[in-house]
């Protein structure tokens, strides 16, 4: 299993990659992995700001649909819309091309509250 060290992540198993007040999200490869083949991810709330956990999107795998849940608060600036047409990027490359969104982080004291690799190792049993 795929954790790694530079990113955040969340008990949801999303990973954050903060570069200044932008912050990249992606489901983990844990996530992905138990949910299967991707079939879709919808997003319908890009330029909307949200709260910390409200729900951002769907992710539809062959047998199952999952909500995704906002790591942070702030502003969805930016989604994957490779997404549209691959959303199999999601299980082969889910750090790098399988991203979702991007988040003008409104919070920055959230940032502490997620989880270092290692202890999302310890969610997970890895």
């Amino acid at each position: 299993m795929n954790i790694p060290s530079d990113l955040k992540y969340t008990k949801d198993h999303e990973w954050v990659k903060i570069e200044g007040d932008i912050a990249t999200v992606g489901i983990t490869d844990f996530a992905q992995g138990e949910l299967g083949d991707i079939v879709y991810v919808e997003v319908e709330t890009l330029d909307e700001t949200l709260d910390i956990e409200e729900v951002f999107g769907t992710v539809e795998a062959v047998k199952t649909v999952s909500d995704l849940f906002l790591p942070l608060s702030g502003e969805i600036v930016e989604f994957n819309e490779n997404l549209e047409d691959e959303p199999e990027k999601v299980n082969t490359d889910p750090y790098g091309d399988g991203w979702m969104i991007k988040i003008k982080i409104s919070d920055d004291s959230e940032i502490d509250n997620l989880l270092s690799a290692d202890d999302y190792k310890a969610v997970v049993g890895a």
